[in-house]
């Protein structure tokens, strides 16, 4: 009779590992599925992509993260080879994903910006529009919350009204119809400029989280394969 006698504590931390990323996906696909529920499309401001809302993000990689979370943690519990190389391929595959779209991103980022801010225009002409209150909600919210109006200039919205008028949230102190008075009255700053700058003051939080997202990837990746390894090894000998 052969006994499987390998190290337990590389195993228990895999473990651990795998039911923390089921528990973060269970927790990132309960906040999409709020999302979805309490605030409808939210954040839906393509009109190329409307299906490209922040409650649908969230729910298919909550969704993925609790898929492999599962295989990679069964695998680890029945010491299945099989499962563990297909935790470690699929892990390996968005790691791989993440990282060619930073790049791609960081390579095209003039192109990216002229393509949002196109997009984003076109998706002014659906404001206020029956079947778009995520489009809506989230262009009044953005333009209340960075005091900005449009995407480059408030005059954006002439076009969407065919006419000298914003949306009241364009305005420096919202009332009903404020948005029909004079542009003295409407914020300046364009959105997608303010939105941009704001991101680049925060980038070192952004940065920091993906250098933690990266490592835990990593980290996964690293037990996976020495946990198939091992696995590979305790047969061999009990053959």
């Amino acid at each position: 009779m052969c006994l499987k006698v390998f190290s337990r504590s590389g195993h228990s931390l895999q473990d651990r590992q795998q039911l923390h990323g089921q528990l973060g996906g269970c927790g990132i696909l309960g906040v999409g599925i709020w999302l979805a529920v309490t605030q409808g499309n939210f954040a839906t401001l393509s009109s190329s992509f409307p299906s490209l809302s922040a409650a649908n993000l969230l729910i298919v990689t909550g969704t993925f993260v609790m898929i492999i979370g599962f295989v990679g943690c069964i695998g680890a519990i029945k010491e299945n080879k099989c499962l563990l190389l297909s935790f470690f391929i699929m892990l390996l595959i968005i790691f791989l994903l993440e990282l060619t779209v930073v790049i791609l991103f960081f390579v095209y980022t003039d192109k990216i910006d002229k393509y949002a801010q196109r997009d984003l225009k076109k998706g002014l002409h659906l404001y206020g529009t029956d079947g778009n209150i995520g489009l809506t909600n989230a262009w009044s919210i953005i333009q209340t919350d960075f005091r900005c109006c449009g995407v480059s200039n408030y005059t954006d919205w002439f076009e969407v009204y065919n006419t000298t008028r914003v949306p009241d949230s364009c305005c420096l102190e919202f009332s009903e119809n404020c948005g029909l008075h004079s542009p003295g009255t409407w914020w300046k700053a364009p959105c997608y400029e303010t939105v941009k700058i704001w991101l680049q003051e925060n980038l070192l939080a952004v940065g920091i989280f993906g250098l933690c997202t990266a490592m835990v990837q990593i980290l996964g990746l690293t037990f996976a394969m020495t946990m198939y390894c091992q696995v590979v090894k305790a047969d061999t000998y009990c053959a």
